[in-house]
């Protein structure tokens, strides 16, 4: 598990500097990700919504899905 936030400014803070808000990701690593560095995906989740990337590609490409989405890609992934 990384202690790593990754902090973002909130869609709602205005673009002059005042009313700013930011927001932070705690991202995890997947169970299912070896040790030796290979094959690593990390998720952060929040209230409405769940967060993927690739531990490799932190800048990378991120999937964002809504978390009954997520639920039920993990209750299918689980079933093999």
């Amino acid at each position: 598990m990384s202690d790593e936030l990754n902090w973002f400014k909130s869609s709602y803070s205005d673009t002059e500097g005042s009313n700013c808000v930011e927001v932070a990701l705690a991202w995890r690593k997947s169970t299912y990700s070896g040790t030796e560095g290979g094959d690593c995906v990390e998720v952060a989740t929040c209230p409405d919504t769940v967060h993927v990337r690739d531990s490799k590609l932190k800048d990378g490409p991120r999937l964002t899905l809504p978390a009954p989405s997520w639920a039920r890609f993990v209750a299918y992934a689980t079933r093999g």
